[in-house]
């Protein structure tokens, strides 16, 4: 696996059990982490469903967290990993487990989240219904043990990367808080008396569309084509990649649109109302909307007119559960519309905010590519650091 010399994660860490009982949620509490709450990350609180006293006390007896425990999900969506970075106390739900290193913790977090991590839980995983990885297959992975010092050296070098991805990821988010704000100042508190309009007399609703997939030339070009997966995963961002791409040619003979730089897109089927703006020119699938600007060049304003009614399309969505959003969706919306002159006053005031956004949003790609281009060199000491 590696130059270094392995021990079973058992040696090197404790793996402590979560408790396998359903709880029962409060308005306000303690936090409890459940599978869909662990990423690939510092553990983050902020959006967790929240558990009583009593429910808490009976689901932490096992395990108290500190600061460097990391948290493993085993079921369903297994080996994903968090690492506790504060000390606020939370409990685990059912199909997680704490991994309580004896070592640098960090380096094993890092190890968990590179390819050789990636194979030993894969290696492990039982069960096709419902996938999962046991406790003891945890204690059981291979997992390689450079000196003290190394480990701390490559921990240091990519959470330094981590940092600043986290910097940049903060940045943006203040940034796009800043434009919404703004605009609910120009277009909501401080709308005069301005003219009712349905929502697509302010945007350009386009539909998109998939090559024929049996046509090999149609596919694997230069042009990203988003799924909804790709929009969900950059919502509220600039989309700068796709998992899958087309040709020109793909492009020539299907519905699929090519939309310049800065459209927005929405998905509008499965999980829908996720939105984003392009970095660059891209097509889409016939499950999402791209939306363009009626008034010219106006990017911003439109990405932010559909921020602001969201909510408002979430609401309106066709169906008994919501899970399509229709042209006449968004044909039912009314939104209060200026003049062009105080749109594209706006449009010139909030511009600068989404450039350092794109700007940011590019950082963290160079970023991430390298963060994750150290990392099996690191733990295979193909890289030394020391």
């Amino acid at each position: 696996m590696s130059g270094w010399p392995t021990a079973k994660l058992e040696d090197i860490a404790d793996v402590i059990d979560s408790m396998h009982q359903t709880p029962q949620y409060s308005d306000a509490g303690y936090p409890m982490v459940r599978v869909t709450d662990i990423k690939r990350s510092g553990l983050n609180l902020s959006g967790t469903l929240k558990v009583s006293e009593e429910v808490f006390d009976r689901f932490s007896k096992n395990h108290i967290p500190k600061i460097g425990d990391i948290v493993f999900s085993r079921v369903g969506s297994y080996g994903n990993t968090s690492i506790v970075k504060t000390n606020e106390k939370f409990c685990l739900g059912q199909n997680t487990a704490f991994i309580v290193p004896k070592q640098d913790p960090y380096f094993l977090f890092y190890f968990l989240n590179s390819p050789a991590g990636e194979a030993e839980i894969e290696s492990s995983v039982a069960g096709s219904t419902q996938p999962t990885v046991s406790l003891k297959s945890i204690r059981n992975f291979d997992v390689p043990v450079p000196p003290i010092e190394e480990q701390k050296s490559i921990a240091s070098i990519l959470s330094s990367l981590d940092d600043k991805i986290d910097l940049l990821h903060h940045q943006n988010k203040t940034l796009e808080a800043m434009a919404e704000t703004l605009f609910r100042q120009w277009f909501v508190e401080g709308a005069g008396d301005w003219e009712e309009k349905s929502l697509l007399d302010a945007i350009e609703l386009v539909g998109g569309g998939t090559p024929k997939t049996t046509e090999t030339a149609y596919w694997d070009g230069d042009v990203p084509w988003l799924s909804g997966g790709d929009i969900a995963s950059a919502h509220k961002g600039f989309i700068t990649e796709s998992e899958k791409k087309i040709s020109m040619l793909g492009v020539e003979n299907s519905s699929a649109k090519l939309l310049p730089m800065f459209s927005s897109v929405i998905t509008a089927r499965g999980t829908v109302g996720k939105y984003a703006m392009l970095a660059e020119p891209m097509t889409y699938s016939q499950s999402n909307y791209g939306i363009l600007p009626k008034f010219e060049n106006c990017y911003f304003f439109t990405y932010l007119l559909i921020n602001n009614i969201v909510s408002e399309l979430h609401s309106a969505a066709y169906g008994s559960v919501f899970d399509t959003i229709t042209t006449a969706t968004f044909r039912d919306i009314t939104v209060s519309i200026p003049d062009k002159t105080e749109i594209e006053k706006f449009e010139s005031g909030v511009s600068s905010l989404f450039y350092k956004k794109l700007e940011s949003q590019r950082q963290i790609k160079v970023l991430e590519k390298l963060r994750d281009g150290l990392l099996p060199k690191l733990m295979s000491g193909e890289a030394r650091v020391v």
